[in-house]
């Protein structure tokens, strides 16, 4: 095979030509209408993939396009073709990772963060402890008051500020258990999956996340041998380690017999729920993936299925829910949360005029492209502004400290709070519907 051959391989080429090049998928997409250039497009991707695969452009020409592509998939909701634009770019990414020239120093920062970092619930821990220590020692607010956080690199200053207020290392361990379980015969039994950052910085939301289960009657359990879901790593052009992660995490969740494996998190659950595409059709790892994929709901969905809550509490809010885009493009989730907010008496829930439009905040898009990322946030924050509400509901940690970013640029910090789904249901003081 030749070395043509083999990159065309890679770049999924076969894929491309199911793109047609109509424009459907124009109006649909975030980083056109901010950046207005057709290469930033989804059809001028697959273009550029189509002429890198032919030999009539380089990975070096591919390279900028497809790293400021969000991977929000909204082009794959309007295709009429069914267009496999994940997998082409997945393809890409990967192309671009083990062709891209990088410093030793950079290499090994990288081999750090996605092979042992991110994956480790130990490093994820710490890096709870440390940020909560930041916080109440008081070194955050010297840090803010002297401007010291401005020289943090990749404008961290500006999430650093938005972070939420971290529980305790003692609090931590004092409240995670591996299973959990209330005296009344369990209506289901599901696996939680807490996620990386998820767990590390919104340590409360996944509590919560176990309470409201536990109300509905669920049997609770958080297997031990779980790991990254991977979508960094994908997104990222690391697909060879995305792939050993997705088999430990399948090899984790058959340990025991689940009705349902939750999430709580759009990004997540949009990896998990993909498990199957990474493994070749009829392999044991595929037909093992299925099996494993068929479970995975996000907590929305497990919340309405199994209907046993009752909201006693009146929160006389006016909201507004931004849906994460993996959880409404690739999950195809839309309805659940709206109808479990929906129920919270004194709600009054303002839909905004393009839910779909992504935040910009796309796993870590917005620390790597910040200045992108806030031009399309500023559409964002532009909708939301628009419909005036108190609060912003999301599904996702992403979403959920981008949109906190949001309404701190728009000086309404004061004004609008941002909180995730959990956390909304809990303030409503769910009991269970046999009490």
């Amino acid at each position: 095979m030749s070395d043509l051959q083999t990159l065309s391989q890679k770049l999924n080429y076969d894929k491309t030509f199911d793109c047609v090049q109509c424009g459907y998928c124009l109006p649909a997409c975030p980083t056109y209408e901010t950046m207005e250039r057709e290469t930033h497009s989804p059809r001028g991707r697959i273009n550029l993939v189509k002429m890198v695969a032919e030999g009539k452009a380089s990975v070096e020409d591919l390279q900028e396009p497809i790293e400021k592509c969000l991977g929000c998939m909204a082009c794959t909701t309007v295709c009429p073709t069914n267009v496999q634009y994940g997998e082409i770019l997945e393809g890409a990414m990967g192309v671009i990772d083990e062709y891209e020239a990088k410093s030793t120093s950079q290499r090994v920062t990288e081999d750090f963060l996605y092979d042992s970092f991110f994956p480790s619930s130990k490093w994820m821990n710490t890096l709870g402890h440390a940020t909560w220590l930041y916080q109440k020692s008081g070194l955050q607010k010297v840090a803010q008051t002297f401007q010291l956080t401005k020289i943090a690199p990749l404008h961290l200053d500006q999430f650093e500020k938005v972070l939420p207020d971290l529980p305790s290392p003692k609090r931590r361990k004092e409240q995670r258990a591996k299973r959990y379980i209330r005296k009344r015969p369990a209506t289901a039994k599901v696996a939680f999956f807490p996620g990386c950052i998820m767990d590390s910085v919104f340590y409360e939301s996944n509590q919560k996340t176990i309470e409201l289960l536990l109300r509905s009657g669920a049997e609770v359990v958080l297997p031990e041998a779980q790991t990254c879901c991977g979508a960094l790593h994908a997104h990222s052009g690391k697909i060879d380690t995305s792939i050993e992660l997705a088999k430990q995490n399948i090899e984790a969740f058959e340990e025991e017999k689940f009705d349902y494996i939750v999430n709580n998190a759009g990004g997540c659950g949009a990896r998990l729920i993909e498990y199957h595409h990474l493994f070749e059709k009829g392999t044991r790892w595929h037909e093992r993936a299925l099996a494993f994929v068929a479970k995975v709901k996000d907590i929305s969905e497990v919340l309405t299925g199994l209907d046993e809550l009752v909201f006693n509490q009146p929160l006389n809010r006016t909201i507004t829910y931004q849906p994460s885009c993996h959880m409404t493009n690739v999950q195809g989730v839309t309805e659940a949360p709206i109808q479990l907010i929906r129920k919270i008496p004194g709600i009054e829930l303002k839909e905004l005029d393009r839910p779909n439009f992504c935040c910009g905040s796309a796993g870590i898009y917005n620390i790597v492209n910040y200045e992108d990322s806030m031009d399309i946030l500023d559409v964002k924050m532009k909708d939301v502004c628009g419909v005036n509400p108190d609060g912003i509901v999301t599904s996702n940690p992403g979403c959920l400290l981008q949109m906190k970013l949001g309404v701190e640029r728009e000086g309404k910090s004061d004004q609008i709070d941002s909180i995730h789904l959990v956390d909304l249901l809990m303030e409503a003081e769910p009991e269970p519907a046999w009490k």
